[in-house]
């Protein structure tokens, strides 16, 4: 049986990044970067004022003696943003200049319009309070980015920030590798919609809503299908149906019972097995594999997760986020593990690793992470006290408070300052 790092190794492996595709800037909101952006380009493009005043010779602003100073110099013209100008800045002359429009010839600093006083419709007084080195309140040409540099790297995601830079160097269109699309199918007689009343025997079907909000936390677009029964018919074609997505992700149907019918299900839908069970606690049963494309069907990942909520949800976590980060393209696709100190004593039995849900928060500094009181595979509510799994490797031991172990914190989650 494949231990937790051997399967992700297996899953890196399998799981070839999509091609990219040109998308408008307006639309790759989400999307990862599918080559790096130099900028062709300075930005900004000339020297501009930051600020609303008069743009001055700095060499006419010397203190003497004095603390301070009222220095007159004659207005030449005025300028705002988005104008050009002839005008040129000479000892004893100023123009009027507004935040963000071009630096005229002459001038080497901006003083602010509230340190003057306007005198006549030609003569302003400014009061000088300090030194007033070259370049006093202007940003030069090129100080945000160079022509030639680079500004992105493949593989980072797009937020709004992202947009903002690419939109100021004129990128109309960029190349990304788009959000996956995950089909999402919860099996099982015994499952009915959130919405109904179960009747005797039967549960509402958590698991495929859990399952599409962690597919949405990624940026992954989630399409949840009806609850297949345990019956091959109904659940061959729901399967094919899913097929058609980037992603199959399955709940339940995995193990060995009489009525597990997905992995052979899966076999007959042309799926490749890569893996089936993980030495992990919860999350056991896992299977994963791989139909590939051909000219009468698409390519498709498919995760056959447990159908018990815990261990669905830290599957995911674990294998099916590290698959899709990988699709993205993603340079370290592994799950980004952190290192926290254990608050109390925790004691580990059983040949299997276990990722046991915890509470992980900030204390001077460092993180520090403390389990919950998880009873289970099914014990969803514990899940809401918690933002992370912390790992326990194999092995009957007791983990003393203080020690070092590593968390993963999960989607949606965030470590905030212990109280």
């Amino acid at each position: 049986m494949l231990n937790v790092s051997d399967a992700l190794k297996q899953i890196i492996e399998t799981v070839a990044p999509t091609k990219p595709s040109m998308l408008p800037l307006s639309d790759s909101l989400g999307c990862l970067l599918a080559e790096d952006v130099i900028s062709d380009e300075d930005s900004p493009p000339f020297d501009k004022s930051m600020m609303d005043g008069y743009a001055v010779c700095a060499s006419d602003l010397q203190l003497n003696e004095s603390s301070s100073r009222d220095i007159e110099l004659t207005i030449i013209g005025e300028l705002t943003a988005g104008q050009q100008s002839e005008l040129k800045v000479e000892s004893g002359t100023t123009v009027r200049i507004m935040t963000g429009a071009p630096i005229p010839n002459g001038a080497d600093a901006v003083i602010p319009v509230e340190q003057s006083k306007l005198l006549s419709e030609v003569k302003v007084s400014l009061h000088i309070e300090r030194i007033i080195p070259q370049g006093t309140n202007i940003l030069d040409c090129g100080k945000n980015v160079r022509q030639g540099e680079q500004v992105l790297s493949s593989g980072q995601r797009i937020r709004p920030q992202e947009i903002a830079l690419l939109a100021e160097l004129g990128r109309a269109s960029i190349p990304v590798r788009q959000p996956p699309t995950v089909a999402i199918l919860a099996t099982g007689d015994e499952l009915v919609e959130i919405n109904e009343t179960p009747g005797p025997g039967q549960i509402r079907n958590s698991n495929a809503t859990m399952l599409a909000a962690q597919v949405a936390a990624t940026g992954a677009t989630p399409i949840v299908l009806p609850i297949a029964k345990d019956q091959r018919e109904d659940l061959r074609a729901k399967i094919e149906g899913g097929l058609q997505c980037d992603f199959l992700c399955l709940s339940g149907g995995v193990s060995m019972g009489k009525l597990d019918l997905v992995p052979s299900e899966l076999a007959a839908a042309g799926v490749q097995q890569i893996f089936h069970k993980v030495a992990m606690k919860p999350g056991k049963p896992i299977w994963f594999g791989k139909r590939s494309s051909s000219e009468s069907q698409s390519s498709c990942y498919v995760f056959g997760l447990p159908g018990n909520p815990i261990s669905s949800m830290i599957c995911f976590e674990l294998f099916v986020k590290t698959a899709l980060r990988k699709f993205q393209g993603e340079e370290n696709p592994f799950p980004p593990l952190i290192e926290a100190t254990l608050q109390k004593d925790f004691s580990q039995r059983g040949d299997r690793e276990v990722w046991f849900p915890s509470y992980a928060e900030i204390e001077n500094g460092k993180v520090v992470v403390t389990p919950t009181g998880w009873k289970g595979s099914s014990d969803i509510r514990s899940t809401a006290q918690a933002n992370c799994s912390a790992s326990f490797p194999a092995g009957e031991r007791i983990f003393t408070a203080g020690e070092s172990v590593q968390v993963l914190v999960w989607s949606g989650s965030r470590l905030n300052p212990k109280l």
